[in-house]
């Protein structure tokens, strides 16, 4: 295809189809550093517009800065997670005599039952007084996980409710604006995110669920179908307003988690029912997982999955770009090339140069690739922002737009 002949639309779907585009689309998976100078997600696709990047809109379109204090229930991207109208919420703390740091105890009471957890409140901790239903930072300072067994999956189901009619009603107003910018500029609708595997770590713990995986695979099969039909129901509200891509969050649904046989058995079958919902409505599906992917490629091409986000040679130092291009081919389009928190935001403009153009001589070959770093820019400063500039010039130089 001619050099900037495409709009950023045609351009990063002509890649994600498998086709060769020239040059090389670049579109920024997470900016947050320049989200956070926005005005709002309009002024941010703009913004990246300005700097020559292949910008997408997000659906919901999402704010400059979200604190997590605003974020009541969780820290999954998307529509509202709401509990059902019968449940009711309980925090409080407690010190203990002895003990460094107080502990925070959520209770959730439900017509099934009640569900609890205990969490260390360090001094890292960014929630206030109360615990997140889902949200990374739980994980590593639970001192008792809020799911532990299938005797808590009826209560389960009162929290993860369909959203409700007004979050419905809402979402919608915001896909209409959000789907006439995109048009008027040109630029991918993306609807963000889905979930599964991902929660049930948030909700049992990552060394839990790998001995669950072993010794309780009837559980976890029926705590995936819980998650992975609320998910279903999330996923046909945001397809309703015709997203370009669906992109849904595997960061670990790895083998760091999973074996390929329990990632066969247990994810695969969900995400080709996504990507079936997907394609029946005219997107493609993309999957973020930014480390310990390679021996899943086959799972993969299999599950009918169209990208696969966040190719990271830093946080992945196993990775292996030539075999990852070689496996996926045309089938399944491939996204990112450069570390972000690493590279970009530590290294020098040489090291970005470097890593930018063994990137695409490795990636772009025969199509399917877009270039970015991984996975997001937090850090705003004049070092981030010269590398930031050295990442584009040498895209543009490497990737056939100079």
């Amino acid at each position: 295809m001619a050099p900037n002949s495409l709009l950023p639309r045609e351009r990063l779907l002509a890649a994600l189809s498998g086709q060769a585009v020239v040059p090389v689309p670049c579109s920024f998976m997470i900016y947050g550093a320049l989200r956070r100078r926005s005005r709002d997600a309009y002024d941010y696709v703009d913004r990246q517009l300005e700097l020559g990047l292949d910008a997408f809109m997000e659906l919901p379109p999402r704010s400059p800065a979200v604190s997590h204090a605003a974020l009541e229930n969780h820290d999954l991207y998307g529509l509202p997670v709401v509990f059902g109208a019968d449940v009711r919420v309980k925090d409080w703390i407690e010190r203990i005599p002895g003990e460094p740091e107080p502990l925070i105890h959520r209770v959730y009471e439900t017509p099934a039952g009640n569900l609890d957890t205990v969490v260390s409140r360090t001094e890292d901790w960014v929630h206030g007084d109360r615990v997140p239903l889902f949200d990374d930072y739980v994980v590593p300072r639970a001192r008792k996980r809020l799911v532990t067994s299938a005797a808590d999956l009826p209560a389960l189901r009162y929290l993860l409710s369909p959203p409700r009619d007004e979050d419905v009603l809402a979402f919608r107003a915001e896909a209409r604006r959000a789907g006439e910018f995109a048009d008027r500029k040109g630029v991918l609708l993306v609807g963000e995110w889905g979930v599964l595997y991902d929660a049930t770590v948030w909700l049992c713990g990552m060394e839990e669920m790998v001995e669950a995986a072993a010794e309780e695979p009837a559980f976890v099969e029926e705590l995936l179908a819980v998650i992975g039909e609320w998910n279903l129901k999330r996923m046909e509200i945001v397809l309703e307003a015709k997203p370009d891509l669906f992109v849904r969050r595997a960061w670990y649904e790895t083998v760091d988690s999973l074996s390929p046989a329990s990632y066969r058995r247990f994810i695969l079958p969900w995400i080709k029912r996504e990507a079936a919902l997907a394609h029946q409505a005219g997107a493609k599906l993309g999957n973020i997982t930014s480390s310990s992917y390679t021996p899943l490629h086959a799972a993969h091409l299999e599950s009918g999955m169209d990208v696969l986000i966040g190719l990271d040679p830093v946080q992945d130092a196993r990775a292996d770009f030539a075999l990852t291009k070689r496996t996926l081919g045309r089938k399944v389009a491939v996204w990112g090339g450069v570390n972000g928190c690493v590279t970009v935001e530590t290294g020098t403009p040489a090291e970005v140069r470097a890593e930018v153009r063994k990137a695409i001589e490795v990636l772009a070959p025969g199509g399917g690739f877009i270039l970015s770093p991984v996975d997001n820019i937090r850090e705003d400063n004049e070092l981030v922002r010269n590398n930031v500039r050295a990442l584009i010039s040498a895209w543009k130089e490497f990737g056939g737009g100079s």
